[in-house]
C-alpha cells in the first residue's frame, strides 16, 4: 500500500493520461510550418552530432532534449476538439509530448539519411511514423481508445514493440499492486467519455491492465538506484492519487555528477532541467512517491 497521502484532485498534474479540463486552444492537427521547422532543424542537428560525436542512443536523445529547453509548456496539447487525429505540436509541450517527440526525433536521427531531411513531404511522413508508433498501443491510430493514456501502458506497449526496455524490475522497483480506473471513474473530466462506447472500451483496458504487473522504484530507495538509471532514461513519476499510475514524466540527465530531470512542468511555464536532484524532487511533492524507468532502444 502506498504510505502517502493523496493531493485533492484539483491539485494533481495529470500527466500519465489525457488531462482532464479544457481542450488546447484550437490550432491545426497536422502542425504549423513553424513545428515542422522545429522537427527538421532539430533532426539534422541530431544526425549532424551524431556524425561528429558519436553519443549512445539515451546520449543522443538527451542532448536533443537539451535543445528544447525553453520550449513554452503548454496543458492538454492532444485535446483538439473533434476525432482523434495525431497531434503535430513542437511550438509548446506538455510533459508527455516532450517525451514522445524527442524520442521520434532520435529514432529518425539515428537512422536517416541527410537526404529525408530536405525532403519535406518524406520527413512529415517519417516523422508521423515514428510519432504514431509511440503514442498509441501497437502503433495503430484507431480512435481515442487506442492511444497509450496511463503511462505504464505506454512503458509496456512500447517496450512490446522494441522501442523501449522497461528496467524499473531491474533497478529493484516492487509491484504496485493498486488498480488503474481513474478514467472509468472520472468520466466527467474527459469529454470524449461522452461516448459511452469510449467509456467502455477504456474500462475495458483498465480491466486488462489490471493483470499486468506494474514495478515502480519508491521514493526511499531512489538514491541507490539512481546509479543504474542512464543519460536518456524516461523517467514516470508514480502518482499517489487513486487510481492513477503516473503523475509526471521526463528524460534523465546527469549534471554535475547528480541525476536530474528533464522535464516540461505546469510549475515553470517551459522545458527545463531540474534544479534539485531527481531523488530530492520526488520525495519534495507530495502527490509524487517514487518513479518508473524506461530505457529507449536505438531503432533496429
Amino acid at each position: 500500500m502506498r504510505a502517502r497521502a493523496v493531493l485533492a484532485l484539483g491539485a494533481v498534474v495529470f500527466a500519465g493520461l489525457a488531462a482532464p479540463g479544457a481542450p488546447a486552444q484550437e490550432r491545426p492537427a497536422e502542425g504549423t510550418a513553424r513545428d515542422w521547422q522545429i522537427a527538421r532543424e532539430q533532426v539534422a542537428w541530431a544526425m549532424a552530432h551524431r556524425r561528429a560525436a558519436s553519443p549512445g542512443f539515451g546520449e543522443l536523445l538527451g542532448a536533443i532534449g537539451e535543445r528544447l529547453v525553453g520550449t513554452r509548456y503548454e496543458p492538454h496539447t492532444l485535446e483538439l476538439a473533434g476525432p482523434e487525429r495525431l497531434v503535430i505540436n513542437l511550438e509548446s509541450l506538455d510533459c508527455v509530448t516532450f517525451v514522445e517527440n524527442v524520442l521520434a526525433m532520435a529514432r529518425l536521427a539515428w537512422t536517416a539519411d541527410a537526404a529525408l531531411v530536405e525532403d519535406l513531404h518524406r520527413f512529415e511522413a517519417a516523422y508521423r511514423r515514428e510519432l504514431t508508433a509511440i503514442r498509441y498501443r501497437d502503433g495503430v491510430l484507431d480512435g481515442y481508445p487506442s492511444r497509450l493514456h496511463y503511462f505504464s501502458e505506454w512503458i509496456g506497449n512500447n517496450e512490446a514493440k522494441g522501442l523501449v526496455d522497461g528496467i524499473s524490475q531491474a533497478l529493484g522497483g516492487v509491484v504496485d499492486e493498486s488498480p488503474l480506473d481513474f478514467m472509468s471513474t472520472h468520466p466527467d473530466a474527459y469529454r470524449q467519455l461522452a461516448d459511452p462506447g469510449v467509456l467502455a472500451a477504456i474500462a475495458t483496458t483498465e480491466a486488462r491492465l489490471a493483470s499486468v504487473p506494474r514495478h515502480y522504484l519508491p521514493e526511499d530507495v531512489l538514491g541507490d538506484a539512481a546509479r543504474g538509471i542512464r543519460e536518456g532514461d524516461i523517467i514516470a513519476a508514480t502518482s499517489t492519487v487513486p487510481g492513477l499510475d503516473i503523475a509526471h514524466t521526463g528524460i534523465a540527465v546527469w549534471r554535475g555528477g547528480a541525476l536530474r530531470l528533464m522535464h516540461a512542468p505546469l510549475v515553470g511555464s517551459h522545458v527545463q532541467i531540474s534544479d534539485e536532484t531527481l531523488a530530492e524532487r520526488i520525495g519534495r511533492i507530495e502527490g509524487q512517491d517514487g518513479i518508473m524507468v524506461a530505457r529507449p532502444l536505438p531503432p533496429r
